[in-house]
């Protein structure tokens, strides 16, 4: 039997493992030993079903080799517990990171998997008594929960967001926004107004030129003989 044609085939993510990391990366593999700027952060950062992701992009404008060390669906517990990724940032020249996501964090209103951040462990009881009607074991996805209990009532998730925001960082001094970066709710010290969900939002090409431009005009990145 044969095919005329085979229709579209899935990515090939290549993935790559490092020793006593224990999630692996989008690949290709890389050298470490020369220079490199690693780019952390979540599903955003690693691209599922995105051809070319942005760490991607970044690199192909002229800039220096790009290491892809996002991780689907990340909050901040994998970067800052033992056995995570945050040691093959130690040895990058610049590190370029994606904010990961608030809700996939255990905070003091849920729990979530301490590697797959987007599945939920448990409510605690603050939120069961804010949400009294809710039943919570329905629920196995943060962004899932979140949902449902914004669209059940604006006000009471108002609540949630301002005490986990309060609770969970601490209010910086306002500053300038970094002319770098490509959120457009860096209001510093308050959370960005809570607008409901939020599709994806892509990659600009021009965020992509300005980044590049401003990592090759760091000394460090200027052409390095390869070794002999």
């Amino acid at each position: 039997m044969a095919y005329e044609r085979l229709g579209l085939r899935p990515l090939d993510y290549r993935p790559v493992r490092h020793r006593g990391v224990r999630v692996s990366f989008r690949g290709p593999a890389r050298d470490l030993q020369r220079g490199y700027v690693s780019c952390l952060g979540g599903t955003e950062t690693y691209g599922p079903f995105v051809e070319r992701p942005w760490p991607a992009l970044l690199e192909a404008e002229g800039g220096p080799a790009c290491l892809n060390r996002g991780v689907p669906n990340a909050g901040p517990d994998p970067w800052l517990a033992p056995g995570g990724p945050l040691p093959l940032a130690q040895g990058a020249r610049a590190v370029v990171l994606q904010i990961p996501c608030g809700i996939n964090l255990s905070n003091p209103f849920h729990a979530v998997h301490p590697r797959r951040n987007d599945r939920l462990l448990r409510a605690a009881l603050p939120l069961e008594r804010l949400y009294p009607e809710v039943d919570f074991t329905g629920f196995h996805f943060t962004r899932h929960m979140m949902r449902h209990l914004h669209a059940r009532s604006p006000r009471r998730f108002a609540q949630v967001r301002a005490r986990w925001w309060s609770r969970s960082s601490p209010a910086p001094p306002a500053r300038r926004k970094p002319a770098g970066c490509a959120s457009s709710g860096c209001k510093g010290g308050a959370p960005p107004p809570c607008r409901g969900p939020s599709p994806i939002v892509r990659w600009p090409r021009p965020c992509a030129r300005a980044l590049a431009a401003a990592l090759c005009r760091v000394r460090a990145f200027r052409p390095v003989p390869a070794p002999p």
